[in-house]
């Protein structure tokens, strides 16, 4: 915590003017003017009284800080509440101010979050703001800037808290036009009509069937229909979705519109894939501030909120070569589909999907910039290719 003091320009606290007034006390002692000798009294006591308050004031003064939503999209707004206590006797004037970062912005046209508020003993004041957020990331709001002193104002001092508040914006969901996911698993197929189930993940029941087995037959089920019920179990293998992104391209090209474009497409695609009861993972080569690079593929209900974190601290800064991290998440993964994200076409996406070709790995590959330099090696690679305005709607693309 940093003390600072500042000062108000007034006439009091200028050293010229306490000289003259103290002159002005020696005078009229010297003298006998006894209405003088108040007048300068009263104003060196006015003077070294708020500075002694103003000294104290900062003693045993509390902030409590807090938001409504530390995870929220583009476009939706937050609370921040905060609030200050005043736990002694001397009352003291405040004044708050709350740094936020340029992509939340005040709801209202602010330039700076800020609140005044005298305090009596043992009292509390509360103030509320809303923000809006701009733009994906990870933002800061705070530390709070306290300001407290005397009543008059004369003898202000400044203390900065020691919390900030992190606030985590994903990237915006757009929608998307269908397009066929590229598929590996044969057996990734729900419920009764897969080829392969799994005994130990039972969906449901039906009505049996004479053809079925009798071991499949839930009798407890059965009695409480009064007719035979047979156990519908989960298939085998779940599908397997594995999203990467090549962010060096972005990089080398300073793109970032294309950047931010590319992420609000893995992310929609992501919870698209999540809602159709896949399995999906996420590996990227860019920098992930405070998070992994890698989001192995599972299907919990925590991974689509991981994804959407990872692709909000992901920055436009590459981390090494791709083809090494997919080496590392690859190692024990297997029956897998990819969808894979760049900027261009150029010798590294190349050797990306050679390598994807060689593991047997099927691969649509979406791009910002044109595609004809691959039409010659579509063959070859096994892959589809498409721009990536050609997977988002015109109105996300509008927006």
């Amino acid at each position: 915590m940093e003390t600072l003091e500042s000062r108000l320009p007034s006439i009091f606290i200028v050293p010229l003017i306490q000289f003259l007034v103290g002159v002005c006390l020696f005078i009229a002692l010297l003298h006998g003017r006894r209405d003088l000798t108040v007048l300068a009294l009263i104003v060196l006591g006015i003077t070294l009284g708020a500075r002694l308050w103003s000294r104290l004031s900062l003693s045993r003064i509390g902030c409590v800080s807090m938001v409504d939503k530390h995870r929220l999209f583009p476009g939706e707004s937050l609370l921040l509440y905060m609030s200050a206590e005043n736990r002694k006797f001397l009352p003291v004037w405040i004044q708050m101010r709350v740094p936020v970062e340029g992509a939340l912005d005040p709801a209202f046209g602010e330039t700076e979050l800020t609140g005044e508020s005298g305090l009596l003993w043992y009292q509390q004041a509360r103030f509320r703001w809303e923000l809006i957020a701009r733009h994906r990331g990870i933002h800061r709001v705070g530390p709070a800037h306290i300001q407290v002193g005397d009543l008059f104002g004369f003898f202000p001092r400044e203390k900065r808290t020691g919390g900030d508040i992190h606030v985590i914006v994903y990237p915006r969901l757009v929608p998307l036009k269908p397009f066929a996911l590229p598929r590996r698993d044969f057996f990734g197929v729900p419920g009764a009509k897969s080829p392969v189930q799994d005994p130990v993940y039972i969906l449901g029941t039906r009505d049996y069937q004479h053809l079925r087995p009798a071991r499949h037959i839930h009798w407890k089920a059965s009695a409480r229909h009064n007719r035979l019920q047979e156990k519908v179990f989960e298939p085998s293998e779940q599908e397997q979705i594995l999203l990467t992104v090549e962010a060096s391209q972005f990089e080398r090209e300073n793109a970032p519109d294309s950047f931010e474009a590319a992420l609000e497409v893995v992310g929609s695609l992501a919870v698209q894939s999540y809602r159709r009861g896949l399995a999906v993972g996420l590996v990227t080569n860019g920098v992930v501030e405070g998070g992994p690079s890698i989001l192995p593929i599972r299907r919990s209900p925590q991974q689509l909120s991981s994804i959407l974190e990872i692709l909000a601290r992901l920055k436009m800064k590459a981390d090494g070569c791709l083809k090494d991290t997919l080496r590392r998440a690859l190692e024990s993964v297997w029956a897998v589909s990819c969808v894979h994200f760049s900027y261009e076409q150029d010798e590294g996406t190349l050797a990306t999907a050679q390598y994807f070709f060689h593991k047997k790995i099927p691969t649509i590959f979406v791009v910002c910039a044109s595609r004809a330099p691959w039409e010659s090696n579509r063959h070859t690679l096994g892959g589809k290719v498409h721009r990536l305005d050609e997977i988002r709607m015109a109105e996300a693309r509008k927006a």
